[in-house]
């Protein structure tokens, strides 16, 4: 498939041979939005945790947005999120924790990618109570050459026919609290900013239910 996006820009189901690219647009990315390169010491770390996996696991649900100048983000959606978990710890994880070193839970100690070596040694794959209701999940990521573009709303768009077609009655995404960006621009395409504290402090949720029911009488 081929989901034309305007300006060169598009949408296409991604495959291994998008993993480096994926990657790399995970860490350009992975600063709260922003560039994470200079923070990182391992580059490729969290493209293996936070993009890779999609398109291994939920291939159906992984796309990328490409151009003549080449990838420039990413769209992936998990279906069921606690089926998707399961099988990120029973499948992915384990490669992943034989890769790392646990660099220990001692914050101050940690440098570089630590933080995500942490992560991937201490996962935390339970669903709060308050997102019961929306038992899909997202990510979308664009380099700032994609933004603007108005990209992003026609991939959540698509997304959201996508995961309503499988039956979904609502998803989530998660963000960091300082992506205002983000923040402010899912607000502006109407999900809703969850409040429960079941969720945890340290990232933000939105979310939005899916009619089913259109689908069915489209």
């Amino acid at each position: 498939m081929k989901l034309d996006l305007g300006g060169g820009f598009f949408l296409r189901r991604a495959t291994a041979d998008d993993h480096a690219a994926l990657s790399l647009v995970c860490l350009k990315t992975g600063d709260a939005g922003n560039d994470a390169t200079k923070r990182e010491d391992d580059p490729d770390l969290l493209g293996l945790i936070y993009a890779i996996p999609y398109q291994v696991l939920e291939p159906e649900l992984a796309f990328v947005a490409d151009s003549p100048d080449g990838v420039c983000g990413y769209l992936f959606g998990a279906a069921d999120t606690p089926t998707f978990n399961l099988r990120l710890a029973a499948e992915w994880y384990p490669g992943l924790q034989r890769r790392v070193t646990d660099p220990g839970p001692d914050v101050a100690r940690w440098t570089g990618s630590d933080w995500a070596r942490h992560v991937v040694h201490h996962p935390d794959f339970a669903l709060p109570a308050a997102l019961v209701p929306y038992p899909s999940h997202g990510h979308v990521d664009l380099l700032p050459r994609a933004r603007g573009r108005g990209i992003g709303r026609r991939a959540m768009a698509f997304l959201e026919d996508r995961l309503a077609a499988a039956g979904s009655p609502g998803f989530f995404m998660q963000l960091d609290p300082r992506n205002l960006d983000a923040l402010a621009f899912y607000r502006a395409i109407g999900m809703q900013v969850l409040d429960d504290a079941s969720l945890p402090a340290h990232s933000v949720y939105v979310a939005r239910r899916l009619d089913i029911s259109r689908l069915a009488r489209g």
